[in-house]
């Protein structure tokens, strides 16, 4: 089964240059492009991609913005950030909006696909620079109670509270409040960004 990609960017030499690097893969489909918000949503009308490469920076709307309302509209479409911004606050809102990656444009055409592959089977994938930008900033600011670290873990293999709670002895208020910490901790406004971000320093 191919991988089809669809990409967002108001560059057209991003636009060749990736299409260049992807269009003989043997397990790419390249569908085509949208420079703006509005183009990408009417093509998502008619056609369905399995991934969409989607810079952040667009003229009509913030690619953050635009990557949330596809995925409230179109949940099986996956989505990778596509930025020349290494920083971690733009990693952050594009995973709240339901990313499932984040690639800079400078990657090479081994990470490119690595990152659309990653991403087509379910899981996360953040580029090299982009790992180390979110560990850096991390690592300073993030201490874990060994209680905390418990919680996390068992958050992340899908339990709910009232799993968590009977599993670890505790009232669900007390649950409530350690899921309320971590994601004050982590920056984040959810669960799944809370786990992506988690996993990727190696913290679960």
């Amino acid at each position: 089964m191919k991988i089809n990609v669809f990409i967002v960017d108001d560059h057209y030499m991003v636009i060749e240059g990736i299409r260049s690097l992807l269009q003989n893969e043997p397990g790419i489909e390249w569908m085509g492009h949208a420079t703006n918000a509005v183009s990408c949503l009417a093509f998502l009308q008619n056609q369905l991609p399995d991934v969409i490469l989607m810079d952040i920076s667009l003229p009509d709307k913030s690619g953050i913005d635009l990557c949330r309302e596809v995925k409230e509209k179109y949940s099986s479409v996956f989505i990778i950030g596509l930025s020349t911004f290494n920083q971690k606050s733009f990693i952050q809102k594009m995973m709240e909006g339901g990313a499932s990656g984040y690639v800079l444009k400078n990657a090479s055409q081994q990470e490119l696909l690595e990152a659309i592959e990653t991403i087509a089977r379910g899981r996360t994938y953040f580029s090299n620079e982009t790992a180390q930008t979110l560990r850096k900033n991390m690592e300073t600011e993030i201490i874990l109670t060994r209680r905390e670290k418990e919680v996390l873990g068992l958050i992340a293999e899908g339990m709910t509270n009232n799993e968590v709670a009977q599993k670890l002895f505790i009232s669900i208020t007390t649950v409530d409040t350690h899921r309320k910490n971590l994601l004050e901790k982590f920056k984040t406004k959810n669960t799944a960004s809370l786990i992506h971000i988690a996993t990727q320093m190696k913290i679960i």
